[in-house]
């Protein structure tokens, strides 16, 4: 996401931000070299979450800190993930997913952009895609077994589950150099994921607004079994990319 385009914190969260990094000032001081604020799928919790890269960072440091979260916590912070500045970068290939969606979705609070000429190496990106697609697939396996062919079960199975398969989604169109953010919506996911890999662009959209619709559905099975089904083809998908 071009940073021109990236949207400004609303005024309580800025100033939330602003706090957050007046006490990052008292315990770091000019090893303080940049602060982040970023969305964190696939729940979009509320509270602002932010990155924190230091010079240096010690427990002596983690314990100062340590003071700040009730009042952090209070202004609707997160706990800030802290790291030093080697640390992010050398730890991409270990988290390219939860690093990727910091990389494309942050606002920068304190200093200059501390991404600049970091990517997540493809490879990297698409091992981790595929774990994440058949532990979701597994996920819906063992879940379908769990609520016995029970209705409500199997609903809740359906809906508690779609926030992963949007961020799945989400991860494998930027594996293949689709933009993700704000601009693509579920509409856009339903479409993609039909035009590169076969799955109906209807199912996507049926689990992805089922928090809306299954109410009305009385038996959900059928629904479950071709969520199954398209989870499996996505599985299969990741498993063989390659870059296209």
């Amino acid at each position: 996401m071009d940073s021109s385009r990236r949207p400004a914190l609303a005024p309580d969260r800025a100033a939330a931000a602003q706090s957050l990094v007046a006490d990052l000032r008292r315990v770091f001081a000019e090893r303080l070299h940049s602060v982040v604020a970023y969305d964190a799928p696939p729940d979009h919790s509320p509270e602002l979450h932010t990155l924190v890269l230091v010079a240096s960072l010690t427990f002596d440091d983690l314990a100062a800190c340590a003071s700040s979260v009730d009042g952090w916590h209070r202004a609707g912070l997160a706990v800030p993930l802290l790291l030093s500045r080697d640390e992010f970068s050398r730890s991409l290939d270990a988290f390219p997913l939860e690093f990727g969606e910091i990389i494309a979705r942050h606002v920068v609070i304190l200093g200059q952009n501390p991404f600049e000429g970091i990517a997540v190496a493809e490879m990297d990106l698409r091992r981790a895609c595929e774990q994440q697609a058949k532990s979701h697939l597994i996920h819906l396996r063992e879940g379908f077994l769990e609520a016995r062919r029970r209705p409500r079960e199997l609903t809740r199975l359906i809906v508690s589950s779609a926030p992963a398969f949007r961020t799945l989604l989400t991860h494998i169109a930027r594996l293949n150099g689709v933009a993700t953010d704000s601009d693509l919506h579920d509409e856009g996911l339903a479409a993609f994921v039909e035009a590169r890999i076969g799955v109906p662009a209807a199912l996507v959209r049926d689990v992805l607004s089922s928090h809306r619709t299954m109410g009305s559905i009385a038996d959900p099975s059928p629904l479950l079994a071709r969520y199954v089904a398209a989870s499996e083809l996505i599985w299969e998908y990741v498993d063989a990319w390659r870059h296209r």
